[in-house]
């Protein structure tokens, strides 16, 4: 689960972590009073800055910093409501429907900090670079070595020791050092306790008057573990999530939007994600990763039924079972069910194996309705690309 910028600082605040004085805003007229306040206590500028689940703002036109009250009003209302588009957002882009009205700082160097699991090894990491204010990805390809990590134990956690290589690496001061160790433990306690799976600032700035501050924020969930954290789970705003993703996880589906048009419908995530992958190598292009899970019900059949025909882009369903906790045959009658109670008259074509999968095949036969069945996952990639380019 994403959040936004101003609810990852206010977490992170808790933790001590140090950021900048900001005000949200939902409003024209709460922007102006929240920059008045900023100007009433000192600040000699404001950022006024888009609150979207997607990085790239600045470049997009969804950052703009001023001097003065007429100014943060101005940028205000260019920003709020605007249909900001950037890299992340696709050419669609993403109305920005909140702001974060923020002081600015007297800024000395623009550095990178995150933390991620490293699947390699089993372990969370500790990354830093001096990079900061670029996109970690192209920091990473174009110079690895730019990229500092450490990795970190869970039985000890980010050691003092850990916190100043890494103060020494991004070369800050001796008199920050010590407020670095504190700012990157702070960060990971935030991290670890909030069953976070991203923790990214990016910039990680110092200032003139050798003071650290987390310039922005970004912060993702471990969604299986948000039962363990209401007040995180209330932070989802789902205007920012794609609406079919959003139906799906009303009814525990694991769905994915994509821009193919061939629908897949699977049980098992490796089992979906080698369906999308022989889609692609027989010529076609997935509409989405759909994993119904190994206990899907006929209920659940038929809501992944109606999200996949929501998406206007599918011209064929392709479903991909392997029978075992969801026997084949339930599965069958899920689907006839569904295809009669919903009329879908798209191409369908399955591929079954497992438990009672000939029981299965022979309740889709008997039904009436027009399956193809492939015997083999390359023949039924074959069959529904074939059926999606007849329906295009």
């Amino acid at each position: 689960m994403k959040i936004h910028e101003f609810q990852a600082k206010a977490i992170l605040a808790k933790y001590g972590v140090p950021v900048p004085r900001g005000v949200v805003a939902n409003t024209l007229p709460e922007a102006a009073e929240a920059a008045k306040t900023l100007f009433a206590n000192g600040a000699t500028g404001v950022v006024v800055k888009a609150q979207i689940h997607a990085g790239g703002r600045g470049k997009g036109g969804g950052v703009k910093v001023v001097r003065t009250q007429a100014d943060a009003e101005a940028a205000a209302a260019k920003i709020l409501g605007m249909q900001l588009i950037t890299h992340q957002t696709g050419p669609q882009g993403q109305k920005v429907q909140r702001l974060l009205v923020e002081e600015t700082a007297s800024i000395d160097r623009e550095l990178y900090l995150g933390i991620v699991l490293d699947r390699a090894v089993g372990k969370l990491v500790f990354m830093a670079s001096k990079a900061g204010g670029m996109e970690i990805e192209e920091v990473a390809a174009k110079d690895p070595t730019a990229i500092v990590k450490e990795v970190i134990d869970p039985a000890v956690g980010l050691a003092a020791y850990q916190g100043r290589k890494l103060a020494f690496a991004l070369g800050l001061k001796p008199t920050q050092i010590n407020q670095a160790v504190a700012f990157f433990q702070s960060l990971y306690k935030a991290f670890v306790e909030t069953d976070a799976s991203l923790v990214e600032i990016n910039p990680f700035i110092t200032t003139t008057d050798d003071k650290l501050f987390a310039l922005d924020a970004k912060m993702t969930f471990d969604d299986n573990a948000l039962y363990r954290h209401a007040d995180v789970r209330e932070l989802r705003d789902l205007a920012e999530e794609d609406p079919l993703e959003v139906e799906a996880s009303k009814y525990a589906l694991n769905y994915i939007k994509l821009d193919g048009s061939i629908a897949c419908m699977v049980n098992g995530a490796g089992l979906a994600m080698a369906t999308m992958d022989i889609i692609q190598y027989a010529g076609g292009s997935p509409a989405n990763f759909l994993d119904v899970g190994g206990g899907a019900t006929q209920e659940q059949i038929e809501h992944a039924f109606e999200i996949l025909l929501s998406d206007a882009s599918v011209k064929a369903i392709f479903i991909n079972i392997f029978g075992g906790i969801l026997r084949v045959d339930r599965l069958a009658q899920g689907v006839v069910a569904a295809a009669r109670k919903l009329s879908v008259t798209l191409p369908i074509v399955l591929r079954l194996e497992g438990t009672n999968v000939e029981e299965g095949r022979q309740i889709l036969k008997e039904s009436g309705l027009n399956f193809q069945v492939g015997s083999t996952m390359k023949e039924a990639a074959d069959l529904v690309v074939a059926a999606a380019k007849v329906g295009a």
